[in-house]
């Protein structure tokens, strides 16, 4: 059975102490090279099935190779999590799932099924 890939996110995770200027400096590459993406807001504390400070950026199916090389290269060490919207959330966030950095622990609870 295959599942229809709508979109696709990516979710930078930085500490505001001590790495929010490079998660700003891959932001700003990502607005310039990629102005087709979303750029989600800023959030310094947990929010929803992340367990700490993140961005969102939201992207059609087409942008995955160039933005995909583009965090692989340029995400300065910060973990990244990136992962299709299938309209499965929990599913879409764990079993098909890709980290780049750490794997962090996700409050899967808060998603549907």
């Amino acid at each position: 059975m295959s599942e229809a890939i709508t979109g696709w996110h990516a979710h930078v995770y930085y500490d505001p102490a001590t790495t929010r200027a490079a998660a700003a400096t891959l932001r700003e590459g990502i607005a310039a090279r990629f102005p087709a993406a979303v750029l989600g807001r800023w959030h310094d504390t947990p929010v929803g099935p992340h367990p700490g400070a993140m961005y969102q950026v939201a992207f059609a199916p087409e942008l995955l190779p160039g933005l995909l090389a583009f965090l692989v290269l340029h995400r300065a060490g910060l973990t990244v999590l990136v992962h299709p919207e299938t309209g499965r959330a929990r599913a879409d966030h764990t079993a098909h799932a890709l980290w780049m950095g750490a794997v962090l622990p996700l409050k899967v609870s808060v998603l549907p099924e």
